[in-house]
């Protein structure tokens, strides 16, 4: 996995260092965790739990995940990564702190990690919303995500009495 840059991003590896920041901005805020597959964060310990499988995950090869940071203000922001493999196909997810949704920060870093994918090899990449995340589903399509599918289903075996309408998109490279 190497970094990424946008005009606005530096698209790295999230560090230890990163814990207190990433509890702040976002795993501690039920607004955030809504749409999420994992529970809103109660404690820094909580966050540190993740931190330790997030730092395990990078010493896998197939490991695509990312902190995303202002370029310039060094800030942290959120996070996108390849959340599995479907058949060889990368699914990506992301979120981000409350004060940066609707600044576009998220489609500049969706656009730069699905470039990333295609150049790495892959023909194709999935991602799905939940259908009432507005925001996400906005910034899906501006990416050129075509809609595939819409499921209601638990959003993870984590939350399994959450059940929404999740909308499935995928984009494949042009040739």
């Amino acid at each position: 996995m190497r970094e990424l840059y946008t005009r606005r991003l530096r698209l790295r590896y999230v560090t230890e260092a990163d814990t207190q920041r990433i509890f702040d901005c976002w795993t501690s805020d039920p607004e955030v965790s809504k749409y999420m597959t994992w529970n809103t964060h109660k404690s820094i310990e909580d966050t540190r739990g993740y931190m330790r499988f997030i730092l395990d995950e990078y010493k896998k090869e197939d490991t695509y995940r990312w902190g995303i940071e202002l370029k310039e203000t060094g800030e942290l922001i959120g996070m996108i990564d390849v959340v599995g493999y479907e058949n060889g196909v990368p699914a990506v997810g992301y979120c981000s702190g409350r004060a940066y949704w609707g600044s576009g920060y998220m489609t500049e870093a969706l656009k730069a990690v699905v470039t990333a994918l295609f150049e790495d090899g892959s023909d194709t990449v999935k991602i799905c919303a939940a259908d009432d995340n507005i925001g996400s589903n906005r910034v899906i399509q501006k990416c050129g995500f075509e809609y595939v599918c819409s499921k209601t289903e638990p959003i993870s075996r984590i939350k399994p009495d959450t059940v929404l309408k999740v909308n499935y998109y995928e984009k494949h490279k042009s040739k």
